[in-house]
C-alpha cells in the first residue's frame, strides 16, 4: 500500500500514462456516448462500440429479433450498413431509397428516393445535421438528418462504370470518399479499362470538391483485345474501402484495389495523404503486380487476362478500412489484404512493423483473405478471413500480430438451420467487417448465421439464423441471406443492427432483410 500522497499521486500519473502508451487513443474518440455516427465507428476505424454497456459476454446470449424491416425483392444486395445518432437508424436499401427508422421500433421516419436510381452500397456518416451517402451510380448525397429533404447531391463520376462502395468520413467540414467500379466485369467485346480510382474530399455544406487524388495515371490506347475490342492502360486501382483519418496529424489513410489493365499507379497500397490538401505523406504498395479482371476467372482467359502468364492475376485488392491504434506510444495503422494478409505500418513514417498471414490465398480472384475490415478494442484487434476453408475469426496482438485466438466458422454452419436445404449455395465464409462492444465481438457468415463470440477466448456466445422469413415492421416479407459485407453488424444503446442480405444469395421470392437486436 502506498500511504505517501505525493507517491500516491505519482503513482497513478504514471500508471494513467503507461497505459495511454499501451492501448493510444481511446476506441470511442469522436464518440462520447453511444452513437454510430459513419461506417467505421469513429476517426480511427476502431469499430468497437465503447460506450456500450448493456450488452456483455455474460447476457449476449440472451439477445432477441427486436424487429426487421424489409425490403421489396430486387436482386440487388442489402450492402449498407446503417449509421444511428439520437435513437434513429439510417441506412439504404437494395430499391434506390433510403430510410430513417426509429432505432427502438423499426417504425419509418422518412425515406428519399435516390433521383440517380442508383443503389446505396456503402453506410451513411450523419454529421453536423446532414446524413452523407454515395451511390452505384456514383453520386453523393447530403440529407437534412431531421426531415430527409435533399441538402445538395454531386456526380462525382465521369466514367460511366464509376460506383461508391467506400463509406464517407466526415473531419473537419469535408466529406472523404473513395470511388471504385466494375467495369473490369465487361465481357471480350468490352474496350477494357479506363477507370481511374480516385479518393474525393467534399465541402459537406456545399457538395464542391476540394480535392481529388487520383490512383492511376490516364489511360491511352495501347492497342486492342484478341476480339478487336479497344485496349487502354494503365486502369483500375478502385477505392472500395472507407477511409480513416488522425485527426491530430490530420493524415487520411485508404487501401486501393488491383489494376484492371497495365501495372503502374497506387494499386495495392496503402495510402496516407495530407487530409487539408490530398498531399502525398507516404504510400506503401503491398503487392509488386496485380492485374486482374472478371476475364480471368472464364476457361478461354488467353488473351483477356493480362496477368494469366506471370501469376499477377491475383485481384489482391486492400478492399478493408484501416484501423489506428497506439503500442508503446508509437502510432500504428494496419490493413487487411484480400490475400489474406495483414500489414502494419508506422503511422507517421510507413515503416513496415509486422504483417500476419491470416487467410490462406487463393491464386486468383482475392475471396480468401481479409475483405471489409477488422475491429480495435484498445488491447486486441479482430478479423476474420472469408473463403479460406474454412473462415475464421481470430483475435490478434496489436504489437506484433501474434495470434491470441482464432474459431473457425463452425463446421456444422451449412447443415444446420435454413442453410441446410442449400447446400450448393452455403459456404463456411465471413465477408462482413468485424465489430466489438466490450468483452463480445459480432462476425456473420454466408451459412446465414450472425455470431457472437467471447472477445477473450472465441467462444461462441450466441447466434441467430437469419435463413428465414420475416414480417417487417414496413408491411413486407423479408427472407435472410449471407451476412451483408460492404459493412458489419452495428452495436449502439443496448441494440444490434445487421443487414442479412449479400451474395451467395439463398433462393427466396422475397427480398432480404435489416434485423434489429436486443435484450
Amino acid at each position: 500500500m502506498i500511504n505517501n500522497p505525493f507517491r500516491l499521486t505519482m503513482f497513478i500519473g504514471v500508471l494513467l500514462a503507461l497505459l495511454a502508451a499501451t492501448t493510444g487513443p481511446a476506441p470511442a474518440s469522436g464518440r462520447p456516448n453511444a452513437d454510430w455516427p459513419t461506417w467505421q465507428g469513429d476517426t480511427y476505424g476502431t469499430r468497437h462500440a465503447a460506450a456500450e454497456q448493456k450488452i456483455t459476454a455474460g447476457n449476449v446470449g440472451k439477445l432477441k429479433l427486436k424487429w426487421a424491416f424489409a425490403y421489396p425483392k430486387t436482386g440487388a444486395p442489402a450492402k449498407s450498413q446503417p449509421a444511428v445518432v439520437g435513437g434513429v437508424v439510417y441506412f439504404g436499401g437494395p430499391d434506390a431509397r433510403f430510410y430513417a427508422v426509429d432505432a427502438r421500433t423499426g417504425a419509418t421516419r422518412w425515406s428519399f428516393a435516390l433521383p440517380s436510381g442508383g443503389v446505396t452500397q456503402d453506410g451513411p456518416a450523419v454529421a453536423k445535421g446532414k446524413v452523407f451517402f454515395g451511390d452505384s451510380s456514383g453520386f453523393v448525397y447530403a440529407l437534412d438528418q431531421r426531415t430527409g429533404a435533399l441538402k445538395w447531391s454531386r456526380d462525382t463520376e465521369t466514367h460511366p462504370a464509376g460506383m461508391h462502395t467506400s463509406s464517407p468520413l466526415y473531419h473537419d467540414g469535408k466529406i472523404y470518399i473513395g470511388a471504385s467500379s466494375g467495369e473490369n466485369t465487361g465481357g471480350a467485346d468490352y474496350p477494357c479499362c479506363t477507370f481511374r480510382g480516385h479518393i474525393d474530399a467534399l465541402d459537406a455544406e456545399t457538395g464542391a470538391q476540394v480535392w481529388r487524388f487520383w490512383t492511376v495515371p490516364e489511360p491511352v490506347q495501347v492497342g486492342t483485345w484478341p476480339s478487336g475490342a479497344a485496349r487502354w492502360e494503365p486502369s483500375g486501382a478502385g477505392v472500395w474501402s472507407s477511409p480513416v483519418i488522425d485527426p491530430k496529424t490530420n493524415t487520411l489513410y485508404v487501401g486501393t484495389g488491383q489494376n484492371y489493365t497495365g501495372s503502374a499507379g497506387d494499386f495495392d497500397s496503402l495510402l496516407a495523404l495530407d487530409a487539408r490538401t490530398g498531399a502525398v505523406r507516404w504510400k506503401e504498395q503491398v503487392t509488386d503486380a496485380d492485374t486482374w479482371r472478371s476475364l480471368c476467372n472464364e476457361p478461354d482467359a488467353e488473351g483477356y487476362c493480362p496477368g494469366l502468364e506471370d501469376g499477377t492475376n491475383l485481384d489482391y485488392d486492400i478492399g478493408a478500412t484501416p484501423n489506428l491504434f497506439t503500442v508503446g506510444g508509437r502510432k500504428l495503422v494496419g490493413v487487411g489484404q484480400k490475400s489474406g494478409v495483414y500489414h502494419t505500418f508506422d503511422a507517421r513514417t510507413g515503416d513496415v512493423v509486422w504483417r500476419r498471414q491470416l487467410g490462406v490465398p487463393l491464386p486468383s480472384g482475392g475471396i480468401s483473405g481479409l475483405q471489409w475490415g477488422g475491429s480495435y478494442d484498445g488491447k486486441r484487434l479482430y478479423l476474420a478471413s472469408y473463403f479460406a476453408d474454412p473462415g475464421t475469426v481470430f483475435a490478434v496482438n496489436p504489437a506484433d500480430g501474434q495470434v491470441l485466438w482464432q474459431t473457425p466458422n463452425p463446421a456444422d454452419g451449412c447443415t444446420t438451420g435454413g442453410a441446410a436445404a442449400f447446400p450448393d449455395v452455403c459456404a463456411l465464409a465471413h465477408a462482413p467487417a468485424v465489430t466489438s462492444s466490450p468483452g463480445v465481438v459480432f462476425e456473420g457468415s454466408n451459412d446465414g448465421k450472425f455470431r457472437a463470440y467471447s472477445a477473450t477466448t472465441g467462444a461462441v456466445l450466441w447466434q441467430y439464423d437469419t435463413l428465414r422469413e420475416f414480417a417487417g415492421v414496413n408491411g413486407l416479407t423479408g427472407f435472410g441471406s449471407a451476412l451483408s459485407g460492404s459493412g458489419g453488424a452495428v452495436v449502439s444503446g443496448g441494440m444490434v443492427y445487421v443487414q442479412s442480405g449479400y451474395w451467395p444469395f439463398y433462393p427466396s421470392e422475397h427480398g432480404n432483410v435489416l434485423l434489429a437486436f436486443g435484450l
